[in-house]
């Protein structure tokens, strides 16, 4: 009956509504320790209200509880349910000084429409099975996500695959990346410039520069990938797939008025749902949805 990680009430008080002593409470605790699946429901509800802590914060959390537990076995649970403490990410961003870099034009630039900027970005996911890139192209008015691909490695053609993906939806005034090899590179850039785009890059160790990407990660993460355990690469990448056209076409966004990227994107009204909590599409979107 006694929650130890309830946020609104302490031990002490969820004992005094049970009417039992708490240091009673902390010798049955011992005599019955915690199963794994039972200290992963602990986890969760600690990591779903303090993401940025990571295992020796949750450890000390459990322990307060009355959880007999160490951070190895901590660090061992929270390797399985897929989740980890925020923290600065790995540099994906490894510049080819070669290259040719291009000032960041779209600081300070109001965003009133479609097409006007679209940004893109990588980001890793750790699975069992190894560590997955994502990239994804996102319309920075309407934060409609345009195309993405998954690759098992950091090469250039995944990120070649999206873009002329999302180049068949709309071409955009500017295309904002950061500075890695990836997109100043010659293959990249010429598409950019060959569709009479303007380039413009993150300035450098500016992460918020492309902020619209950066809440994408933040939203795919910790709202699918974080709370699920994919065993393989097919299997993320239609969870992936499937979140995607839930974030474009049913999550309502504040920034949006409460509206949906394909409403703004698209122009049209708010979607009514049916009976079965469906979505109902128009025909003029019905093609981006199935695809």
């Amino acid at each position: 009956m006694i929650d130890c990680v309830d946020p609104t009430l302490s031990i002490s008080q969820q004992c005094k509504m049970v009417n039992i002593n708490r240091s009673s409470y902390y010798e049955y605790r011992k005599e019955n320790p915690a199963t794994d699946q039972e200290v992963k429901d602990m986890i969760n509800v600690i990591y779903a209200s303090r993401p940025e802590y990571g295992s020796r914060r949750i450890t000390e959390i459990l322990r307060r509880g009355g959880i007999e537990i160490n951070r190895k076995r901590t660090q061992r649970l929270m390797r399985e349910m897929g989740i980890q403490g925020i923290c600065p990410k790995q540099n994906l961003s490894k510049a080819n000084h070669a290259h040719k870099k291009y000032p960041y034009i779209a600081r300070d630039k109001p965003i009133t429409r479609i097409n006007q900027v679209q940004s893109t970005d990588i980001t890793y996911i750790k699975t069992k099975f190894g560590t997955v890139y994502l990239v994804a192209i996102i319309d920075w008015y309407s934060r409609f996500i345009l195309s993405w691909r998954m690759s098992n490695t950091m090469g250039e053609e995944f990120c070649i695959e999206a873009l002329n993906q999302s180049l068949q939806k709309g071409v955009p005034e500017i295309f904002n990346t950061d500075q890695g090899a990836q997109f100043t590179g010659n293959a990249f850039i010429s598409i950019l410039l060959e569709h009479q785009i303007k380039p413009s890059m993150d300035g450098k160790g500016r992460a918020t520069d492309n902020a619209q990407s950066e809440r994408f990660w933040r939203s795919i993460k910790w709202e699918e990938i974080f709370l699920h355990e994919p065993k393989t690469y097919q299997e993320l990448q239609r969870m992936i797939n499937d979140y995607i056209k839930r974030y474009n076409h049913e999550r309502p966004h504040q920034s949006l008025d409460y509206k949906t990227p394909s409403e703004v994107h698209f122009n049209l009204k708010k979607k009514s749902i049916d009976s079965n909590n469906n979505f109902l599409y128009s025909k003029k979107e019905l093609k981006y949805v199935e695809s």
